[in-house]
C-alpha cells in the first residue's frame, strides 16, 4: 500500500514539474512591451525593439538624371540590361553589364576582367571611360556604370532613370560602399 502510495505521489510530482517547464518555455524568455527576445542557436539570448509603426509616406528616391555630355549609346546600354534583368540577382552583376555596354556600342570588345571590382580600371584603361566626381550613387546620370565594393567582394549596376539594373533592377542602395562612378563623354 505504501509503495502504490509513493509511485502515485512520484508520478503525480513528475507530470506536474513537466507542466511547468513546458508553460515556462511556450510564454517566451520574458515578457516585454518595447523587446521582444529570443534565443540564439549557441544559447545565447538576443532582443529586438517591437515596431508599432511605420511610415506611411513611402520612400521615394530621386529619379535619375541625363546629362548630356555623356555618350548616348550608354543611355541605351541601360535600356537593353533593363530589359534583359531578372527579379533576382544571379550573381553575374559584371558580366550582365558588360554584355549590354558591348550591344549598346559603347565598347568595342568584351572586357577580360572576371570580377565587379576590377570593372572600373579596365573600363579607364581600356575603353575610355573616365572616373566621375559623384559619391552618392542616386545623384549618378542615366547610363552611368557605378562599381561597389569591399575588399575581394564587390558589385556593378548600370543607372537608370528609376534605379540601378546589372543581372538585376533594384531601386535600393547597394550594401556595398560605392568605389566611384564612370562614364564616357561622347566625342
Amino acid at each position: 500500500m505504501r509503495v502504490q502510495r509513493f509511485i502515485f505521489l512520484a508520478s503525480l510530482f513528475l507530470v506536474a514539474l513537466l507542466t511547468t517547464t513546458i508553460s515556462a518555455r511556450s510564454e517566451g524568455l520574458a515578457k516585454s512591451k518595447t523587446r521582444f527576445y529570443y534565443s540564439n542557436f549557441d544559447g545565447s539570448i538576443g532582443s529586438a525593439r517591437i515596431m508599432r509603426g511605420y511610415w506611411r509616406i513611402p520612400v521615394v528616391h530621386p529619379e535619375g538624371q541625363v546629362d548630356s555630355r555623356l555618350d548616348p549609346r550608354l543611355r541605351k546600354a541601360a535600356t537593353i540590361a533593363q530589359e534583359r534583368a531578372n527579379a533576382r540577382s544571379k550573381s553575374r552583376c559584371w558580366q550582365y553589364v558588360k554584355t549590354a555596354l558591348m550591344e549598346a556600342g559603347v565598347i568595342d570588345s568584351y572586357p577580360k576582367s572576371n570580377y565587379a571590382t576590377q570593372a572600373g580600371e579596365e573600363l579607364v584603361q581600356r575603353y575610355g571611360f573616365k572616373r566621375l566626381p559623384i559619391h552618392d550613387q542616386y545623384a549618378a546620370p542615366v547610363g552611368s556604370v557605378l562599381v561597389f565594393g569591399h575588399g575581394t567582394e564587390g558589385h556593378v549596376v548600370i543607372r537608370t532613370r528609376t534605379g540601378f539594373v546589372s543581372d538585376y533592377a533594384t531601386s535600393n542602395r547597394c550594401k556595398y560602399p560605392l568605389v566611384a562612378v564612370y562614364g564616357k563623354f561622347s566625342s
